[in-house]
């Protein structure tokens, strides 16, 4: 799972590797982590980092933000809400900017605050924005730039109840640390069907017949129109919506060719579709279905030049944005013959000017924006939509992985259950590395990006579970818990999933056993009997639960360390009388 953008490197001193190496090696000049089993280690991206003064922050990526933040040289781990040990000590803020279907509402509302606010005006919403952790829009909200910079970091997720979001910046979600989310499965086949029903219609001329018809017209020779078997369909977009139209013109005994820079080739021959240029594809084209969203490079991409490369009687249809075609130079192509017909749901202007020629030319078949249409009529992809979209914002606020998040890599919702346990993992070794951290020194500069690399090291594993262990290191640094430490100096956690829980498995050079659930207290210790009914005692004392407890040692009855799981926090006389103990030399509490 390698990242496929390319790699970006990050210059740090100190710096952060997490890895599943169990060398005590460390890079100064790389950040990555890995997966181990016993054939393949697979790497995953780390978020991106960005600094604030003293502040570091991770920005979305596969890996949840699992150090949120860090502070130096007192270190706190925070994801922005207030946490309890099951989660939020106060329920998240759900802004919904625009109508949403009342399912996905009751969804929501089970989970956090919701506030109703449409129609805001760009200053509105960035005053709202700081308020509230999570924000759904559909397509008439704009998401800027000015909209995350006003949310001063407290915006986890933005949520579009839709397929397209061009009406959202993702670079600057990206660098605010704000997971973006879509709902793109609930209105995939409407809208592949409504592109399949707009190209027959146009190819036979229904909606003309229709209208000629009413009108006492009898012109049966003059609307036969053409067949589709046979003729070659570019579908420009293929994702998505895209690719079940290549399905069903398939179907149709349609040439299926495709253009999509960032669809691999082997996805588009799984289902019999070539992958060509764009001006391949609008050369070889008798039907051309857009399916692509509107961006600065796709805006206006056909236009006059683009018309001029294309076969004389070419067929348009354009179901995705109204945009992405310069509708003053189709109407000049629909004029001149150049195209011969066109399809519209969608418009630059929406609705269009009435005076658009566009609504005049009897060869333009027009329909309702599907969008509106469904509000109207409440198809049953509205609610669809509603939920799906409910649900991605609620598990992203939760901290689990999405399936539908655009701006982290995309992984099928089958692998994402497989690997949330060590995504837990990972966030959960994280969140003790960098309390680990201690001292003025601290963490001190750290430049954006990360060089994302893939491993292969050969290790026993089981053959049921995908990944080994995670091996999570940070080198240059002081630790509030000297044992943490390897002997170069390196902070060094290392955790396995056992039975779908994360396990803490090693703490520097000592091996422990602990499940990573509650919170967690380190102690080193003389290695002699009665240490863990003392601490015990001290525990139950204060009525504090301890659900775990290992001991860890490298020589026998000189030096060991003990981990200890506790459902509460122990107040801070708790905590004096374990330092208190004699034989205990050093001790840690950690939040998990």
């Amino acid at each position: 799972m390698a990242s496929s953008s390319s790699a970006s490197q990050i210059l740090a001193s100190p710096s952060l590797t997490s890895t599943s190496s169990h060398s005590s090696s460390s890079t100064n000049e790389s950040a990555h982590l890995s997966f181990l089993n016993s054939s393949s280690a697979s790497t995953i991206p780390i978020p991106k980092l960005s600094v604030s003064g003293s502040r570091i922050r991770f920005q979305p990526g596969l890996v949840s933000n699992a150090l949120k933040t860090v502070e130096s040289p007192s270190v706190s781990v925070s994801n922005g809400l207030d946490l309890d040990s099951a989660g939020f000590r106060t329920k998240p803020t759900i802004l919904v900017s625009e109508k949403l279907g009342e399912a996905g509402l009751e969804l929501l509302r089970g989970f956090g605050d919701v506030k109703c606010l449409y129609d805001l005006s760009p200053e509105q919403l960035c005053s709202e924005i700081s308020q509230v952790d999570a924000l759904i829009v559909r397509s008439g909200t704009k998401v800027t730039r000015q909209v995350f910079e006003a949310a001063n970091g407290r915006l986890k997720v933005v949520g579009r109840a839709g397929v397209g979001i061009d009406n959202v910046d993702l670079q600057a979600a990206t660098e605010h640390g704000c997971l973006v989310v879509n709902a793109p499965t609930a209105n995939t086949i409407a809208a592949a069907e409504h592109a399949i029903a707009l190209l027959a219609s146009m190819a036979r001329n229904v909606a003309q017949a229709d209208a000629s018809m009413k009108s006492g017209k009898w012109q049966r020779n003059k609307y036969v129109g053409v067949s589709l078997v046979g003729k070659t369909i570019a579908v420009m977009g293929f994702g998505k919506v895209g690719s079940e139209v290549a399905r069903r013109a398939k179907g149709l005994g349609m040439h299926v060719i495709a253009h999509d820079p960032y669809t691999p080739a082997d996805r588009a021959r799984a289902i019999g579709v070539e992958l060509v240029s764009f001006d391949e594809a609008i050369a070889a084209a008798d039907f051309i279905s857009l399916h692509m969203p509107l961006t600065p490079t796709t805006s206006k991409i056909l236009n006059d030049d683009t018309f001029a490369k294309m076969k004389k009687g070419v067929r348009i249809i354009n179901v995705a944005r109204g945009g992405v075609i310069d509708e003053e130079a189709l109407v000049r192509a629909l004029e001149s013959g150049v195209v011969a017909q066109a399809a519209l749901d969608v418009f630059a202007q929406e609705p269009p000017p009435k005076d658009s020629k566009l609504l005049q030319l009897e060869n333009v078949t027009l329909h309702l924006i599907l969008e509106l249409a469904q509000k109207k009529h409440r198809y049953r992809s509205t609610e669809g939509v509603a939920v799906e979209i409910a649900e991605a914002v609620v598990g992203a606020l939760r901290g689990e992985l999405s399936a539908t998040a655009v701006n982290a890599p995309m992984v099928p919702a089958e692998v994402l259950s497989e690997l949330a346990p060590y995504v837990m993992l990972a966030e959960k070794l994280g969140r003790l590395a960098v309390q680990l951290v201690t001292g003025g020194k601290g963490i001190q500069s750290v430049k954006k990006g990360l060089r994302i690399s893939e491993e292969r090291v050969n290790v026993d594993s089981s053959p049921d579970s995908p990944i080994g262990s995670i091996q999570l290191q940070i080198s240059d640094v002081d630790s509030r818990f000297a044992s943490a430490l390897l002997e170069n100096g390196i902070i060094c956690i290392e955790g396995r999933v056992k039975y779908g829980i994360p396990h803490l498995t090693q703490v520097g050079s000592f091996s422990v056993d602990v499940s990573l659930e509650g919170n967690l207290i380190l102690c080193r210790q003389v290695d002699q009997p009665g240490m863990i009914g003392q601490v015990g005692n001290i525990l139950g004392e204060s009525n504090c639960n301890v659900n775990f407890m290992s001991v860890g040692r490298t020589v026998k009855r000189t030096k060991a360390i003990m981990a200890i799981g506790v459902d509460e926090e122990p107040d801070k006389d708790t905590l004096k009388k374990i330092g208190e103990v004699q034989a205990i030399e050093e001790f840690v509490f950690l939040k998990l």
